[in-house]
C-alpha cells in the first residue's frame, strides 16, 4: 500500500526532501508519496491536520515549525524531549510521535563523510530556534569541549542554554560582543539569515587557524556564511547538504524500518548543487 509523507516549512519550495525520500523508497522497495506543503506559523497545525484527515503518515519538519511540530506530538522521542524541538512526526494509533533526527544525521555527516574530529573543539553557535535546539546535544555527545551560544534575541539563547543542562560547558553571550569573544575551532551557523536579505557582519577574530565553519543550510542559503569564513582562511567550510541527506535517513529508518545507503544520493545532489551555483 502507497504511503504518504511530507515536509512542511516556510519557505519550502527548494526542499530536496521530496526528491531524497522518493529515491530511498526506490532503494529500499518502499511505495510512497513524498510532497513539500508550504505553511505559514499561523496555518502550520491546521495544515498538518489536513494532511492527516487525507492520511498523511509521517512528516518531516523545516524553519520554522520545529518547536510548533513539538507542541502537536502526542509522544516524543527522549532526544526531541531534551531538546524541545522535532523535525520528524510518525502517525501512532491516536496521536503524532516526534522526534529529532538533526543532530545524528550532522554529526554522522562530520565525523563519517567528512572525517572530522569534533572532540576537544570550542565551539560557537549562531543561533537558538528549533535548527540549533535539534543539533546542541549531539555536538556535547561529539565531544566539544566549549559551547557559546549567540542570538539575536539574547533570551532565545538563555532559554537553550538552561534547556540543555550543563553550565559548565554551555553558555550564552550577546551578540554585539561576538568580537569580543575570542577565536573557535568550530562555528555552526544555525540561523535562517541565508534565506532572508539579511547579511551577517561576523568579525574574522572569530576564526582559529583550524575552524571548521558549517553552515545548517544548504544551497544558495548556505553562501552567505560559507563565504565570510573562506574569506577568513577557515580550514573546514561545510554546508547543510550532508546534514540533510542523513537526517532524512535516520526519519526513513523510523518510518519504514529499514535504513537507506546515503552515498549516491547524496553524490548525485552534491553535483546539482554546485552546477546550479555555477550557474549564477
Amino acid at each position: 500500500m502507497r504511503q504518504h509523507f511530507a515536509v512542511f516549512g516556510q519557505p519550502i519550495a527548494h526542499s530536496l526532501s521530496p526528491y531524497i525520500h522518493a529515491e530511498f523508497g526506490k532503494q529500499c522497495g518502499v511505495e510512497l508519496d513524498y510532497v513539500a506543503i508550504e505553511a505559514s506559523p499561523e496555518d502550520f497545525a491546521s495544515a498538518v491536520a489536513t494532511f492527516r484527515a487525507a492520511g498523511g503518515r509521517g512528516a518531516n519538519i523545516t524553519l520554522p515549525h520545529k518547536q510548533a511540530a513539538y507542541a502537536l506530538c502526542k509522544e516524543v522521542s527522549e532526544y526531541a524531549f531534551h531538546v524541545g524541538a522535532v523535525n520528524t512526526l510518525m502517525w501512532q494509533d491516536d496521536g503524532w510521535m516526534g522526534c529529532n533526527t538533526d543532530g545524528v544525521g550532522l554529526i554522522v555527516d562530520l565525523t563519517e563523510r567528512e572525517r572530522l574530529d569534533l572532540r576537544g573543539r570550542r565551539c560557537l553557535m549562531l543561533g537558538a530556534g528549533g535548527a540549533a535546539r535539534g543539533v546542541v546535544p549531539a555536538m556535547l555527545e561529539a565531544g566539544v569541549a566549549e559551547l557559546i551560544i549567540v542570538n539575536r534575541t539574547a533570551a532565545r539563547a538563555d532559554e537553550l542554554v538552561d534547556a540543555v543542562g550543563e553550565p559548565d560547558r554551555v553558555k550564552s553571550r550577546y551578540w554585539e560582543d561576538l568580537a569580543a569573544l575570542g577565536d573557535f575551532e568550530l562555528i555552526i551557523n544555525a540561523t535562517a539569515a541565508g534565506h532572508q536579505t539579511t547579511v551577517m557582519d561576523l568579525p574574522f577574530s572569530l576564526l582559529s587557524p583550524r575552524c571548521l565553519a558549517v553552515d545548517l543550510s544548504y544551497g544558495k542559503a548556505a553562501i552567505p556564511f560559507l563565504s565570510w569564513a573562506k574569506a577568513g582562511n577557515c580550514d573546514h567550510a561545510v554546508d547543510g547538504l550532508g546534514m540533510l541527506v542523513e537526517q532524512a535517513a535516520e526519519s526513513f529508518l523510523r518510518w519504514h524500518g529499514v535504513r537507506p545507503q546515503t552515498d549516491g544520493v547524496y553524490t548525485t545532489l552534491r553535483a546539482k548543487q554546485d552546477a546550479l551555483i555555477s550557474a549564477d
